[in-house]
């Protein structure tokens, strides 16, 4: 709280002061009002089509916006069938009816798995961080409700070995039952979206375990089950296909060995460094989160990874399991002989998918870029967090996404900017869980070249931003919140999350002691691949003595962005949506 203030507090006001309207929304208005007093659904629709750019837009959706105002506002009866300035400037403030990106699925969602990033989780069942935290089906229902489509589950034999739990093995968390987890997938699997759910599963059972649990998935799912006809995939479905279908991704059994013991000997300096990333800190850019892990991995001497992660010679073979087990498994993971180079081998007639550690993809990227994306036109390459993120926090999606990374896999209860991105990323295509990779990803040209991340590209397309005003604190904050003795001080950072030649953040100056604070700035930002970069919101109350107070935030995906004036919703920490807290922002490419 800002405490430099208390001096004054006999002659500050909680009282808001009404903000004026932005200059432009009153120009635009009089410019498609004809300098009328009010706005007419021709008029609206007119509007609609040249500045705001929403070309499908009818005379019946113009007359259905003024309908909607007039219930929410008091209308005079002499302008009930158009708008005065103060509704126009009304509606353009409603998020609901002018959003700032595409709210329905307009991707092609024809084309294999491979040729899409997927909403993906990692120890999907974890409550909180991941050593003694519960496991639980809670974030599992919470991820699916979000639109996440890859759920992931380590299995291991309970206390008796009769049956099977869910817990990170070998750490305190508590466990839940499989059962348990997959009953709660199948009765929320397609409740924010009908596309394919993935279920990951890392395995350490034994073969009649694993044939129990080919057993229960096989009863709980029954015919929303999908798995291949034949011995392999030779190409993966499209998710149009696999439209309400779940579908198992593990290593083939006969590929499952002893895990070695899990390593929680980490140095101190590596666990602050991960608590640090949870929140507070900027996401890392590729050089300076490579240069650090080098220097981690070089002070422990041994990383902690993932079942998934660990060679053939790290463990003791088992016996193959059962048939039935092995035949549910329609995405195969694994690696091939020959290191890196090998398992990154594309292979005729054959698919899979392939999981590397946040370090081992930045190494990889490093040395074999080119070869990432060649694999991930075909393949599934799967990303998961570091050993050390105890507390759940998350690193840059970009490095994987730029390189192909269908699956980017997060904790979901590790929140921070990094999940911020991944909200907002995932918030593309209608929130459907699949975004449809840009085509240079895919593309071959004539001399068998991809595309190479490390190129200098181009400036392809220019995003100016136009930061009008804020409103909707003083109605989910209470009066004190920010400041304890007059109104809070705003402002607003603004910038690009996406490639590292792309990622910039910029910021408006605070205005002072007003709950509905008027900046009305514009910024510019050149962007080289637009097509995946997404545009940083964040709102922050300045105070001189103490660390500046959240005040919401946003990330959107600069390939749906509306143009035009739009309701731009802010989100707590958690990424949950804020009541009312929201900007009114201006977006156009030149």
């Amino acid at each position: 709280m800002g405490s430099y203030k208390m001096c004054l507090c006999f002659t500050r006001k909680f009282g808001s002061k009404e903000a004026e309207l932005p200059p432009d929304v009153v120009h635009v208005f009089s410019n498609f009002s004809d300098g009328a007093a009010n706005m007419t659904a021709d008029q609206l629709l007119r509007f609609l089509l040249e500045f705001q750019g929403d070309t499908t837009a009818t005379i019946s959706d113009a007359v259905s916006i003024i309908e909607q105002i007039r219930h929410r506002r008091p209308i005079s009866i002499f302008s009930k069938h158009a708008l005065t300035v103060e509704d126009f400037h009304h509606y353009l403030f409603c998020d609901d009816l002018n959003p700032p990106i595409k709210s329905e699925v307009h991707h092609a969602m024809t084309a294999p798995l491979s040729h899409y990033y997927i909403y993906t989780g990692h120890n999907s069942y974890l409550t909180g961080n991941q050593l003694s935290s519960d496991c639980s089906d809670v974030p599992i229902i919470k991820a699916l409700k979000r639109g996440v489509r890859v759920i992931e589950l380590d299995m291991w034999p309970n206390s008796t070995k009769d049956n099977v739990d869910i817990l990170h093995g070998r750490t305190l968390t508590t466990p839940v039952e499989l059962i348990k987890c997959l009953r709660s997938i199948k009765e929320h699997a397609f409740v924010a979206s009908p596309y394919p759910v993935v279920i990951t599963l890392e395995d350490h059972l034994t073969p009649d375990l694993q044939a129990k649990v080919a057993e229960m998935v096989t009863e709980i799912f029954g015919a929303m089950l999908f798995y291949p006809e034949g011995e392999l995939l030779t190409e993966f479905p499209s998710p149009e296909a696999l439209k309400k279908r779940v579908i198992i991704s593990t290593k083939p059994p006969k590929e499952y060995l002893e895990s070695k013991a899990f390593k929680e000997n980490g140095s101190q300096k590596e666990k602050d460094s991960a608590h640090e990333e949870a929140w507070g800190k900027e996401v890392p850019d590729f050089k300076a989160s490579l240069e650090t892990d080098d220097k981690n991995e070089n002070d422990r001497g041994e990383q902690v990874q993932d079942e998934d992660d660990l060679d053939d010679g790290d463990r003791m073979s088992r016996p193959l399991s059962a048939p039935e087990y092995k035949r549910l498994i329609a995405i195969r993971a694994g690696k091939q002989k020959g290191g890196l180079k090998g398992s990154l081998k594309v292979v005729p007639n054959e698919v899979k998918r392939l999981s590397l550690s946040e370090q081992a993809l930045e190494k990889a990227a490093d040395s074999h870029g080119t070869d990432l994306v060649r694999f991930t036109q075909k393949n599934l390459l799967r990303v998961y967090p570091k050993g050390i993120r105890f507390d759940s926090s998350n690193y840059n999606p970009f490095i994987g996404w730029m390189h192909g990374a269908q699956m980017v896999a997060f904790n979901m209860q590790g929140y921070g900017r990094s999940l911020w991105l991944m909200h907002g990323f995932f918030s593309a295509n209608g929130g459907c869980g699949y975004v449809k990779k840009p085509d240079f990803l895919m593309e071959i040209d004539p001399d068998s070249k991809v595309f190479n991340p490390r190129e200098n590209l181009p400036v392809k397309k220019t995003l100016k931003v136009r930061v009008y005003m804020g409103d909707g604190w003083r109605l989910d904050f209470h009066h004190t919140h920010f400041d304890t003795y007059s109104p809070p001080d705003f402002y607003t950072r603004v910038g690009i999350a996406g490639v590292p030649a792309d990622s910039v953040m910029k910021k408006t100056r605070a205005i002072e002691d007003n709950w509905i604070p008027v900046w009305d700035e514009e910024f510019e930002f050149s962007l080289t691949v637009p097509e995946l970069a997404l545009l940083r919101i964040e709102v922050h109350e300045y105070d001189m003595s103490e660390k500046d107070d959240f005040g919401g935030q946003a990330c959107l995906p600069v390939s749906e962005l509306r143009s035009g004036i739009r309701a731009v919703p802010l989100y707590d920490r958690k990424g949950e949506k804020f009541k009312s807290v929201k900007l009114l922002m201006r977006f156009q490419f030149v």
